[in-house]
């Protein structure tokens, strides 16, 4: 079955009801909804207008948005057509965008008020992307509105014939390393993620799942995914202050909210200095907060039992290359195991890996490895890069892990992490996980820094909470319970650089620090 049928069925079964809400709290009257009906109909309308301009199977039309109510629509527009969504990422630079339209060979371009100098500039250099259209206000010369193209558009279901091994999206890995790899889809991958996150949060009709990430990412919206598939509610809150947060829980009646580990933190920070007071919202109807995108402090889900105690937890873990979030998964069970990521996914299998590709034995840290319904068909036009990652139907993560005595799994570190220090193995999680417990550290970030003798030594870059003052000299005295080769041999303190899902981007400080006066 394509995803797109089960927009069809929504639309069909419960047309009238509510399918999405914008809230965006910087401005005046910035709430607008939307029913299943009239999702279904905007994407109609957006693919038959695709069609009339020659949009068939195969071709490709970015998406250029921050979070909007239109922005699902025209996801779903796309793939009615046959054709793949290639979402982008709104921080990319002009250079990025380009890059990304040219690998994944796109045809079209939707794109908002933001971008216009971003894509302005580089037109000359993609002139396949012969469709440019803009969702706001004071079109552009280069490109057409969308709003009055599609307003003229039919409404009706188009009628191409579409399967769920059809080529359905072109996403992008975060590019921690580099530009990023275009990572392909099919229909079945995104079905598979619906089922995935229906079968761990169980939600119903009756739920509301808040949705605060950019939806260009797998994580966000293949989380949303669960709602698609029960036919139930979605809010899209554009911003991630504290106050915005549990202000739109309490008024959007949320059951289901996605944090990223610094959000949670600061919804923290803000309860303890008083500045939010939940016991002035209504947040009973929100059951279950979960997390993702890196290793989750335990630490942290204990500040946050302290204020939600009767509240679920979980935490998921996926990749871009598997569909998003869920081919490891904590369960809401087992919250007395946070720390770990969990154990195999609905409908997944993993393995832990040695150099030699075997599995090793529990306890011994190795690559994690996964297989399952949602892992990608290919990194679109690299070969190479699919042989290393795709061997006998299993993908190699790139995450080291190990797995303990209870059969859970527990992240170590990306691979290329890995400090090596005089022979020794030093996983940066490690160390952080060990910092975030110091009462003045809001964020850590654990890099190899160059050493003479002995190759690398672990540095961290400590980002402090607010109002907090801390010296080089206190976190040294702290760093004395680690191993001595485990301590830090550099501290230093500024701001913790993350991508918009929540990653560190260690590479940025490798690049800044790594430099001389470390050698």
């Amino acid at each position: 079955m394509p995803i797109t049928e089960i927009l069809r069925h929504n639309a069909e079964m419960f047309g009238d009801e509510i399918s999405l809400v914008e809230v965006n709290p910087e401005i005046r009257e910035g709430r607008r909804e939307m029913t299943w009906a009239g999702f279904d109909e905007k994407a109609n309308r957006f693919a038959n207008l695709l069609l009339d301009r020659g949009v068939r199977e195969g071709s490709k039309v970015a998406i250029l948005l921050t979070n909007c109510i239109e922005w699902l629509p025209i996801y779903f527009g796309i793939l009615r057509t046959g054709a793949l969504a290639v979402p982008l990422n709104f921080r990319n630079t002009s250079d990025e965008i380009r890059y990304c339209l040219d690998l994944a060979e796109c045809d079209a371009l939707v794109f908002g008020q933001e971008f216009i100098e971003r894509v302005g500039g580089i037109l000359d250099q993609v002139p396949r992307v012969g469709m440019r259209l803009f969702l706001g206000t004071g079109c552009p010369e280069f490109a057409e509105s969308f709003s009055e193209l599609t307003e003229n558009s039919s409404s009706e279901a188009p009628g191409i014939k579409l399967s769920e091994d059809m080529d359905a999206v072109i996403y992008f890995s975060s590019g921690t390393t580099g530009f990023p790899k275009a990572i392909l889809h099919t229909h079945q991958s995104l079905v598979a993620a619906c089922e995935v996150e229906m079968s761990h949060h169980g939600q119903t009709r009756e739920d509301n799942f808040l949705c605060i990430p950019p939806l260009y990412h797998t994580g966000a919206k293949m989380h949303w995914f669960g709602s698609l598939l029960s036919g139930s509610k979605a809010v899209l809150l554009k911003g991630v202050k504290p106050e915005w947060i549990i202000r739109t829980i309490s008024e959007e009646s949320i059951t289901i909210a996605w944090l990223l580990v610094p959000w949670a933190q600061d919804i923290l920070d803000a309860m303890d200095r008083g500045d939010v007071k939940p016991e002035e919202h209504n947040l009973s109807r929100w059951r279950l907060m979960h997390m993702g995108a890196q290793p989750i402090p335990p630490s942290l889900i204990r500040r946050w039992n302290g204020y939600f105690p009767d509240q679920d937890y979980d935490t998921n873990y996926g990749l871009s290359e598997a569909a998003g979030p869920g081919c490891v998964n904590l369960g809401l069970e087992n919250s007395h195991k946070v720390g770990a990521i969990g154990t195999a996914g609905h409908g997944w299998q993993v393995r832990i890996v040695g150099e030699d590709g075997k599995t090793v034995k529990q306890g011994k840290v190795g690559e994690l490895c996964v297989k399952g319904p949602g892992v990608m068909k290919c990194y679109f036009r690299n070969p190479e890069a699919t042989a290393e990652a795709l061997r006998d139907g299993w993908l190699f993560t790139g995450d080291m892990a190990q797995m303990d005595g209870d059969g859970f799994i527990h992240l170590v570190d990306r691979k290329k992490d890995v400090i090596i220090s005089g022979g020794e193995n030093i996983y940066p999680v490690q160390i952080e996980d060990f910092l975030r417990s110091h009462n003045a550290v809001k964020d850590v970030a654990g890099i190899g820094i160059p050493d003479k003798r002995l190759g690398e030594v672990p540095a961290v870059v400590i980002e402090l909470k607010p109002g907090y003052n801390c010296t080089r000299e206190e976190i040294d005295e702290f760093c004395r319970e680690l191993p001595r080769y485990k301590r830090p041999r550099h501290i230093i303190f500024e701001d913790i650089p993350r991508n918009p899902t929540g990653k560190i981007e260690k590479p940025k400080l490798r690049k800044k620090h790594c430099g001389s006066r470390f050698m």
